[in-house]
């Protein structure tokens, strides 16, 4: 029989992987990262990394699902009061726009995410992808009652907002980057 608060101890161990691999995914993304440097990051050998997790696409798969939670708390924390009046399509839009800007200022999510769709390819992380996705069109469907355009803008404004955060497009003085920063 395993000692008493061993699965407590586990559970924690198993939390601070998929926090240090999110951290080293965002740096280099999917295939980029070993799970080396991972169980490195958190202090514990490669094979017990191996016991926790069964291989890095399902490492990688969790910590997308575990950054799913992550952004529908947020936008659940920046949701309008349900008793407040109807939105408009463009101030629901702009709430949930807020939400997510407030996530992505911690660029690691950012950088994360945006590795995560282009590991898409990939079984496991694919799937988790696409849950992420459908999470976060419910999510914001549910809490800003945004019909599906406005959700559709929402998603095309993150894109743009990203890639715009990214490239560090707010510090650059040339017209394109004004545009798509939105300066």
């Amino acid at each position: 029989m395993p000692a008493a608060g061993t699965r407590a101890r586990s559970d924690e161990r198993r939390q601070a992987v998929v926090t240090a691999a999110i951290e080293c995914f965002a740096q280099k993304g999917f295939y980029g990262t070993t799970t080396h440097e991972i169980a490195e990051r958190v202090g514990i050998s490669q094979p017990y990394l191996y016991r926790l997790y069964r291989n890095k696409e399902t490492l990688f798969a969790l910590a997308v699902d575990h950054v799913s939670e992550v952004m529908t708390q947020a936008l659940m924390d920046h949701a309008p009061d349900p008793a407040a009046p109807e939105l408009t399509p463009e101030q629901a839009l702009q709430a949930a726009r807020d939400a997510y800007s407030a996530l992505v200022a911690d660029r690691t999510i950012l950088r994360f995410l945006m590795h995560a769709n282009c590991a898409a390819g990939e079984p496991l992380v694919g799937a988790a992808v696409r849950r992420c996705y459908a999470k976060q069109v419910d999510t914001v469907q549910s809490l800003f009652r945004a019909d599906e355009e406005a959700v559709r803008r929402w998603l095309g404004a993150g894109m743009v907002d990203n890639v715009a955060l990214m490239l560090g497009l707010g510090d650059i003085d040339e017209p394109w980057a004004r545009v798509l920063s939105g300066r």
